[in-house]
């Protein structure tokens, strides 16, 4: 029985942190709070280079849905090149039609880029008009793995699609279970739905090293401290390992 922890990063230091604590892979992306965008090909060498671990990049060209203007996917053809160039272990690509179909025009010509890469379907495939019509879409093209939640907000959630699609899939595709994801329901997400690969970020918020801090005047996103830092937990990665190992 094949088993995967994958840990979403995006910094080097989570990449280091989620590395030393054994998961077997990390997703870098960039901007964690609004759900990942593409990383710095500066990010993606220094990980690469550096860190002993599988390296999956998310390409996603900014914040929303995953219509992708025609700049857009010139764009994600070129960061997947650089990718492969760069020495990752994998890409991590999605775009969907007006009419909530996998762009599959799109994703071959994606595929023609990746080389020996690895690709995961990122979870535009959540937001899909039919799961099961885009599963059999994401084999048609040679894609590895659909990271997915089941089309519910979080994977537990998601656990009666999850079980049909790992069914349907027999075999034919890894999927791994991401959103929400923690090493207290990886067994019950297992044993209800046969899945073995999951994905989690096991992130935890600590303080910058700013002593200086001028209030009230955010960069971003309100609702978070521009002061905090978001790292990936080494607990809480290792405990999943050892969930998973006991599956």
């Amino acid at each position: 029985m094949s088993k995967l922890l994958e840990i979403c990063v995006d910094s080097y230091e989570s990449a280091r942190r989620a590395a030393e604590a054994g998961a077997d892979r990390v997703e870098l992306c960039a901007d964690l709070l609004v759900g990942g965008t593409s990383p710095s090909p500066f990010l993606v060498e220094q990980v690469t280079k550096n860190l002993n671990i599988a390296v999956n990049v998310l390409l996603r060209p900014r914040f929303g849905d995953f219509c992708f203007t025609k700049e857009e996917k010139e764009v994600l053809i070129r960061e997947i090149d650089s990718c492969r160039q760069l020495g990752a272990n994998g890409v991590v690509i999605g775009a969907l039609t007006p009419e909530g179909d996998l762009d599959v025009e799109f994703l071959q010509e994606c595929m023609r880029h990746v080389g020996n890469m690895k690709v995961t379907l990122h979870r535009c495939f959540d937001v899909c008009r039919d799961a099961s019509a885009a599963l059999e879409s994401a084999i048609s093209l040679g894609i590895d793995t659909i990271l997915t939640s089941g089309q519910a907000a979080t994977a537990p959630e998601g656990i009666p699609v999850l079980k049909d699609l790992h069914r349907q899939a027999a075999g034919r595709i890894h999927l791994l279970a991401g959103s929400g994801v923690n090493a207290g329901n990886i067994r019950t997400i297992h044993e209800a739905t046969g899945i073995t690969h999951f994905h989690l970020s096991g992130k935890r918020s600590e303080p910058g090293p700013m002593v200086f801090r001028r209030e009230g005047v955010p960069m971003g996103l309100p609702m978070a401290s521009e002061f905090d830092r978001q790292y990936t937990d080494p607990a809480a990665v290792a405990q999943a390992k050892d969930a998973i190992r006991s599956l």
